[in-house]
This record gives structure tokens, C-alpha cells and sequence, in this order.
């Protein structure tokens, strides 16, 4: 079959996309993984603009991912179990609209699922608070300026990194051994 028919993409935002982005690298399946903005009015909006809070746009990543090695709902339980979507516009120490727990759909397929993923998780009451993401059609993404792309991978030993995104990354690698890309 041809990578092109086995390929499927998502947009998601949960925080710093340095956090989520280091997460999603690791997860089996997933064959690409950009960090930018989306959801906003700004056309080409910097990172600085974006971490004003007044272009609109959230910090996600674009996660293009094998529907054949991965499911479209292992995507959603990753996402919904690596950071709070149950805090508005908040982050731990990252707090603003930029920060928001947001998925972009670009199928109604995807919405339908992820509606449903969302349900389940707030009728079972795994978490403490009803889950507040914000679900919407995606229109457009800004690739984030390239010192953002990979940099967990590139800056591992940066304090911030030590400390906001490795226990997130840990956590990860322990909650989900079996559907960690094989080292090579």
C-alpha cells in the first residue's frame, strides 16, 4: 500500500508544543511531528506574537501518524493523559490563551471520535475536573520558527527542559513502554 494512503494528521495543543512534541516523537506510528501555531487571526505569526496571547493562536503540534500502526484513539489517549485538559488556558506554569488544551480535526471522522474519546473520559471520572479542550476544525498551521522544531531532542540539559518537559517524557516512556518507536 502507499505511505501517502496510510498517512493521517492531527493538530494538537496542550501546553508548551516543546512538551507535547518531545512526547509524540517517541510514540510508534507517528512518522512526523511539527511544532506551530494554529486557531488564530494573525497570518504568519511569530512566536512572539504568539506568546503575547493576542494573535489567537494556540502552541500545537501537527502529528502525522500510520492509521495501520497507531490508532486515531491511541493518538487521543496520549494526548489526554500527558497534559491537563482540564484547566482553562493553563499549563502548570504556563498560563494564556496560547496555552489552551485544543485539538484542530480535519476530518469529521477525527471529530466524531474524538467527541465520543472525550465523553468516555469525563463519564468514567478518571479525572478530577470535567476535561474544558477546546474541539475545532482545523483551517490553517504556521510551522513554529526552527529553533523550536525538535528541542527536547536538542536541548535535553537546558534547565526548563530538566525540569518541565524530562518527567513529562518519563511518565510517557513508563505509562506506555509498549508503544515506544524502537531504538536504533
Amino acid at each position: 500500500m502507499n505511505i501517502e494512503q496510510t498517512k493521517e494528521t492531527i493538530t494538537l495543543g496542550g501546553g508548551c508544543f516543546w512538551c507535547i512534541e518531545a512526547v509524540y516523537q517517541e510514540l510508534n506510528g507517528v512518522i512526523e511531528v511539527v511544532s506551530g501555531y494554529s486557531g488564530g487571526e494573525v497570518k504568519n505569526p511569530s512566536y512572539e506574537q504568539v506568546c503575547s496571547g493576542k494573535t489567537g493562536h494556540a502552541e500545537v503540534i501537527q502529528v502525522t501518524f500510520n492509521p495501520e500502526i497507531i490508532t486515531f484513539k491511541k493518538i487521543l489517549e496520549v494526548f489526554f493523559s500527558t497534559h491537563d485538559p482540564t484547566t482553562m488556558n493553563r499549563q502548570g506554569n504556563d498560563v494564556g490563551t496560547q496555552y489552551r488544551s485544543v485539538i484542530f480535526y480535519h476530518t469529521p471522522k477525527q471529530n466524531q471520535i474524538i467527541l465520543e474519546v472525550i465523553e468516555g473520559l469525563n463519564d468514567a471520572g478518571t479525572l478530577k475536573e470535567p476535561i474544558v479542550t477546546e474541539v475545532t476544525p482545523f483551517r490553517e498551521f504556521y510551522e513554529a520558527e526552527n529553533y523550536h522544531q525538535d528541542y527536547f531532542k536538542l536541548n535535553a540539559s537546558q534547565p526548563y527542559c530538566k525540569v518541565n518537559i524530562q518527567p513529562k517524557v518519563d511518565k510517557f516512556r513508563k505509562n506506555y513502554s509498549d508503544s515506544l518507536k524502537e531504538v536504533k
